[in-house]
């Protein structure tokens, strides 16, 4: 049985949310270089494993260095966790995460994501399913509300059940990415909960990850599309909350984490893993001087050393240092 690697965890905790499309191992390294705590996969389909899905029994590659790693489960049928988390487990992963917070329209639409926080008896009856499956700790990931249910509804209904950590992001389903973060239903869930309690939503500078703390009380900050191009925010908070300020990035040091990416990638997923690498390129450019020229390029490219030749052709600057 693996310790629970929770409480081990220094706050405050710097965690790469999941994200679907983008949280890889390769990612997830890369973030772990670059200062994260804790890393979570994108969703992985608990009916997929449980078909024995070629490409989703994919997704649980991992490698030590991502250790502590949660993998994150979606799907709305109880009797297709056991299975699934059994294969996690397998795997090598440190905790179970089960998603409640997917907005995305093709999950929803299936039922699954934050349209299970309708229905607090199946999310009872999920978490409950997950935790007697498995000996590693499980924990949720949820939004501030959908239609008249809110986080603290959900909480309440499950408060019976050793839920050892909560990620809570901040926006309802409704407007998902671009609403006012909700502060005060996060400070609710961390006041009302015993386990661990991550912020998420909308912190795209350390400043935000900060305010959110101070705001809220939160044991830790999940970041997700603020590290589109930008993995290393999580040890600029780190920096921030401890001596108030913190390193930008060239290009130079942009472009040297952005190859260990394309390499990590590569390793990892062989060709597939360059062309799935391109649009992390594409954000890691962005804000530099000639960097439309340079995405237009970056997103055709075919190989490692293309790539490289692409990059060093330009000692680019950020666009806010142009005269």
């Amino acid at each position: 049985m693996k310790e629970n690697f929770w409480k081990k965890l220094n706050k405050p905790i710097i965690a790469l949310a999941p994200m679907a499309g983008v949280c890889d191992s390769a990612f997830r390294q890369v973030c772990k270089s670059q200062g994260a705590d804790l890393v979570y996969t994108e969703m992985v389909s608990a009916d997929a494993l449980n078909y024995d899905s070629k490409k989703t029994l994919g997704m649980l590659k991992l490698d030590k260095s991502e250790s502590p790693v949660v993998c994150q489960i979606f799907g709305k049928r109880p009797e297709m966790y056991p299975k699934a988390i059994k294969l996690v487990e397998e795997a090598g992963f440190d905790g179970i995460d089960i998603n409640f917070g997917c907005p995305a329209r093709k999950v929803v639409a299936h039922g699954g994501g934050v349209t299970l926080m309708k229905s607090l008896p199946t999310c009872h009856k999920l978490i409950k399913t997950a935790i007697e499956s498995t000996s590693l700790p499980v924990s949720i990931k949820i939004r501030a509300g959908i239609d008249e249910v809110n986080a603290m509804d959900l909480l309440e209904f499950i408060q019976d059940l050793p839920v050892q950590a909560i990620m809570i992001h901040g926006r309802g389903f409704k407007d998902p990415f671009s609403a006012p973060i909700a502060y005060d239903m996060i400070k609710k869930i961390k006041e009302n909960f015993n386990g661990i309690v991550i912020g998420n939503g909308g912190i795209n500078s350390p400043e935000e990850a900060k305010y959110m703390i101070e705001q809220t009380g939160v044991d830790g900050i999940g970041l997700a599309r603020g590290l589109h191009g930008r993995p290393w925010l999580a040890q600029q908070i780190k920096d921030y909350i401890k001596t108030g300020s913190y390193q930008e990035f060239d290009f130079a040091k942009t472009k040297e984490v952005a190859i260990n990416h394309l390499e990590l990638a590569y390793k990892t997923k062989g060709q597939w893993g360059i062309v799935e690498t391109r649009k992390h390129l594409a954000w890691y450019v962005k804000g530099f001087e000639g960097a439309s020229e340079l995405r237009s390029k970056l997103v055709k490219s075919e190989s490692i050393s293309e790539i490289i030749n692409i990059l060093n052709k330009k000692n680019l600057t950020p666009e806010s240092s142009k005269a």
